[in-house]
């Protein structure tokens, strides 16, 4: 874990609580027992379903992008393995997280509770966001979308912070919007990444 930590550091993540959430929380319990033996390496794992536990360093820098402070309300989009959301979860914040599909939803669901994390998990379209909690401090979003989808903007808080990979199904581009008035938001386009496909009726077929 120690080693995983480094080569997230090394690779450019500075914030302490990020990499301290990635210290504590133990990344082999996400990932399927075929490959538990990579669980620590900077890689992607599939989980089943067609998808995939995010590589280290990509959860890292999307969750230093958000900017978590202690009690901050932050909405996932893709739940996967649970991965993610226990690490918002090790950082103080109050997660609610979207997971389409049923499978991928009953074992983050177990797997989370197992180590003693609680967010609000809901089966459903994550491109739609989940409105009956909203607005929320922070959203990211774990799959490449064709567009930023709309619904998700207009869930944020004034001041809130949207991370989300956009482009076409082969390579994407991290963007950070921030909602600075009513109807003003500022977009910041960064690195290149690579996710499965976000799929729904805001996002792919």
């Amino acid at each position: 874990m120690a080693k995983l930590v480094k080569i997230i550091e090394e690779k450019g993540i500075k914030d302490k609580n990020v990499l301290q959430a990635v210290q504590s929380v133990p990344r082999h319990v996400f990932v399927d027992t075929a490959f538990e033996n990579r669980a620590y390496e900077d890689s992607a794992l599939p989980i089943g379903n067609g998808q995939t536990i995010s590589q280290p360093y990509t959860v890292a820098a999307q969750t230093e992008l958000l900017e978590v402070e202690k009690g901050d309300k932050i909405l996932e989009i893709g739940t996967g393995s649970g991965y993610q959301a226990a690490i918002l979860c090790q950082m103080g914040a109050d997660v609610y997280s979207v997971e389409r599909h049923e499978k991928l939803y009953q074992n983050a669901k177990e797997t989370l509770q197992k180590l003693g994390y609680r967010p609000h998990l809901k089966l459903g379209d994550g491109t739609l966001g989940w409105s009956a909690y909203a607005p929320y401090d922070g959203i990211v979003v774990t799959a490449g979308a064709p567009v930023v989808p709309e619904d998700l903007k207009q869930q944020l808080n004034i001041g809130g912070k949207l991370v989300v990979p956009v482009g076409d199904q082969k390579s994407q581009v991290m963007i950070r919007i921030t909602r600075t008035g009513e109807n003003d938001f500022k977009e910041e386009r960064l690195s290149h990444f690579k996710f499965v496909p976000l799929i729904g009726e805001k996002g792919w077929d």
